[in-house]
């Protein structure tokens, strides 16, 4: 634990500066927005700065936001089952634009980013708990939720909180956990969306998303 905190005291400025970045993201306009979604729907079981990389590329062609899943496809390589990505992406866009213009931000309940969440694991196909925390971190609302990845479940068994990683999370599994790793997180001052950047830097070595 002190060795967490240290590393965390090392990090502290940094993170902090990226999490500002997030709320950023959530004040430029909803096609923004959309692509903080987007990039969530690629992120399961792939490389989080290649898939970063593939919405950059398919925002620059214009393809993210008029493309047909055949020619939005080929930007996923990096990332696994790419024509079912596809897809989600093209289901999420019919989803929030309407006559031509995005209105994402309409779906996002400030006051109760836990009913959102829930609407959005509801309503946008490709989405979990663990994808849907995360985008809603990376817009700014993230210091009450956990972004379960195998990752972060690891350090979750090393630190105790878990006995040991599960092999599937139900909702009311992700929940539980939720609740666990929130307990720990006052437990010893670090706000969650900061916990799990923090982990992500000791495993990487950087700060990213």
């Amino acid at each position: 634990m002190k060795e967490l905190l240290k590393y965390y005291s090392k990090k502290k400025k940094e993170i902090k500066s990226r999490l500002k970045d997030f709320e950023d993201n959530y004040k430029k306009d909803d096609k923004h927005v959309f692509s903080e979604l987007c990039f969530c729907l690629l992120t399961p079981q792939a490389e989080a700065v290649e898939c970063d990389k593939a919405i950059k590329n398919l925002e620059d062609s214009g393809l993210l936001f008029n493309g047909a899943p055949e020619d939005i496809s080929p930007y996923l390589k990096a990332a696994r089952f790419l024509n079912k990505k596809a897809e989600y992406i093209t289901g999420a866009r019919q989803l929030f634009k309407k006559n031509g213009c995005f209105r994402i931000k309409n779906c996002i309940d400030e006051k109760d980013i836990f009913k959102t969440r829930e609407w959005i694991v509801k309503n946008v196909k490709g989405i979990g708990y663990k994808e849907a925390s995360h985008f809603l971190r990376n817009i700014g609302f993230g210091k009450d939720l956990a972004i379960l990845d195998v990752h972060i479940l690891k350090n979750l068994k090393y630190y105790g909180i878990i006995k040991k990683i599960p092999k599937s999370l139900t909702k009311n599994e992700y929940l539980k956990i939720e609740s666990r790793l929130r307990d720990f997180c006052k437990k010893i001052n670090i706000q969650m969306d900061e916990l799990d950047l923090l982990f992500w830097s000791r495993e990487t070595g950087f700060v990213f998303k």
